[in-house]
């Protein structure tokens, strides 16, 4: 199963929507949490340049943006495949 790895922070919706979808799918993933800010926010702009939102979602190390990503991905049946799941 890939890894993945999700960038939260407390008190966001588009966080808890994401983690919903993954957790629905039985999908394990490492969460980092980057709401005091500090060296986990600097990891995550680091590895996915440009990231000021959250969350950031990683998928064995490839950046696939936030929850509307995931989301589509999702609704146009590619998100599976990315997770090691059968169609």
């Amino acid at each position: 199963m890939p890894k993945v790895e999700i960038y939260t922070q407390w008190g966001c919706p588009y966080c808890v929507r994401a983690k919903a979808l993954l957790d629905a799918k039985g999908v394990s993933y490492v969460e980092h949490d980057v709401t005091m800010g500090g060296a986990a926010r600097a990891e995550m702009v680091a590895r996915v340049p440009g990231a000021r939102t959250v969350p950031q979602i990683l998928i064995d190390e490839v950046a696939i943006g936030g929850c509307d990503d995931l989301h589509a991905l999702d609704r146009t049946g590619k998100l599976d495949p990315l997770l090691g799941l059968s169609a």
